[in-house]
């Protein structure tokens, strides 16, 4: 049974402090974060001993933990959460000092922000969060949202199967990814199946059993009734063979084979079945990327919008402009309004149908992916930026991305870093989620 997400929240503090101050916060705070998590876990009462804490602790089995300096705590506050829940995403949140007058301290809370981050130190190997400010504050009630919304991502990795549909192709081997790895890192599971298996059941098809995916596909598209009879056929059987394997196996992700065989073994290109499936909230990647896909489906996640997958092929130092493309399995909801998905054929083959159009702007976007370091650790790229209302800049589909950082700086870092060259762009603000959950993950940041 797949487990439900739950965060709780953890106020701790000694009664010996200014105790109606503390009660504000403490109901202020349950409000700020019900906003956000409406069936967190909260304590009865304020947590003013390690006897109430351990007896609360014993109710939970969390996701997260907000962990609140309501006033000073002792570490052995802290050393009791660690304990048992070290593994657990934590944000520290340390309310500030109500009142500065000449006269009582009232909380005292950021000297139990240190003594509890000095605690969780010695337990935790990755970082952790940490907000400091009253519940009514920006920067705290975003950094609670966020928190929360990277948590429920980790959580819901663990329900989640990925597909490898062949192999990779010769020189493709940085988006192959071993079963362990995937599992042990990030909770996920994979399955694997072989190209030829998905074109065979493709090719067993009738027309008649396929004539609902043409349908689909024709309403979604602009041009799939010029492409070859024989082709747009093929593409109907292949993409009903993918759905229904999809569906069949619970996945949340593929990592698709494409070149040479959909060509040479099958006749019709893979590539637009795969935007489909983007489209239906399958993270979809080609060239059998893995770690490509992971990435789309956790932008897919933070963004509720299919995530744009590409090669870095092209950077205007002026503009600041970093152009990301490939050869056309983008989401159709991507396209931009004026032209609608656009169908075409495939730019080296010349074998449709694929999608070929520019993505539509977006005033938020984040190029990312999770990429891994040669000693087999992982690491995430993060650039901020937005995408510009650009027409298709080549054959297949493509997105024009103006970065917060200087784009030249983040070329030259990320090539002599080593990174892979394809990424996921996602049309949504969620860089800081991303950075929250490589802290979760244990992976190394470069955000740019």
């Amino acid at each position: 049974m797949e487990k439900k997400f739950q965060a709780a929240y953890v106020p701790i503090g000694v009664g010996t402090f200014h105790m109606p101050s503390a009660d504000d916060q403490f109901q202020k705070s349950i409000s700020m974060l019900r906003e956000f998590c409406e069936d967190i876990i909260v304590p009865d009462e304020k947590i003013l001993s390690v006897e109430a804490l351990s007896s609360y602790l014993d109710t939970l089995n969390p996701d997260l933990i907000i962990l609140q300096n309501l006033t000073f705590a002792n570490a052995a506050y802290t050393a009791e959460i660690m304990h048992r829940f070290r593994d657990v995403p934590l944000l520290l949140w340390t309310l500030r000092e109500p009142v500065i007058d000449g006269g009582r301290l009232r909380l005292n809370a950021l000297t139990g922000a240190f003594s509890a981050a000095n605690t969780i130190r010695q337990f935790k190997a990755e970082p952790f969060e940490f907000a400091y400010g009253s519940p009514e504050e920006e920067q705290v009630r975003a950094k609670a949202c966020k928190m929360i919304r990277a948590a429920k991502v980790k959580c819901e990795m663990r329900s989640l199967k990925a597909a490898a549909i062949g192999h990779t192709p010769q020189g493709f081997g940085f988006g192959r990814a071993l079963d362990n790895d995937l599992l042990e890192t990030f909770g996920v599971r994979q399955e694997a199946i072989e190209a030829r298996e998905l074109i065979d059941t493709a090719k067993s098809y009738t027309d008649e059993e396929c004539r609902e995916y043409l349908e689909d596909a024709l309403s979604k598209t602009v041009g799939l009734d010029q492409t070859p009879e024989r082709n747009r056929l093929d593409f109907a059987r292949l993409y009903k063979a993918y759905d229904t394997w999809v569906k069949k196996n619970g996945i949340g992700l593929i990592a698709s084979r494409c070149w040479p065989d959909f060509f040479t073994s099958f006749g019709t290109p893979v590539c637009a079945v795969l935007g489909m499936l983007n489209d239906m909230g399958v993270a979809a990647a080609c060239e059998t990327d893995m770690y490509g896909a992971l990435s789309m489906w956790m932008g897919i996640q933070l963004s509720g919008k299919p995530a744009f997958f590409g090669d870095p092929v092209s950077l205007n130092e002026k503009e600041n402009t970093i152009t990301f493309w490939h050869c056309g399995t983008a989401a159709c909801s991507l396209a931009r309004k004026d032209t609608g998905a656009v169908i075409g054929e495939h730019c080296n083959r010349h074998i449709g149908p694929t999608m070929e159009f520019g993505c539509e702007a977006s005033e938020h976007a984040v190029i990312f992916r999770i990429g891994r370091n040669p000693d087999g650790t992982f690491r995430f790229f993060i650039a901020d930026g937005k995408a510009l209302d650009r027409p298709k800049q080549f054959f297949g589909t493509s997105t024009v991305i103006e970065t917060k950082g200087c784009a030249e700086t983040i070329i030259s870092q990320s090539v002599l870093e080593g990174w892979e060259p394809h990424y996921a762009v996602i049309f949504g603000d969620c860089a800081d989620e991303l950075e929250m959950l490589a802290h979760m993950f244990r992976a190394e940041v470069r955000r740019y």
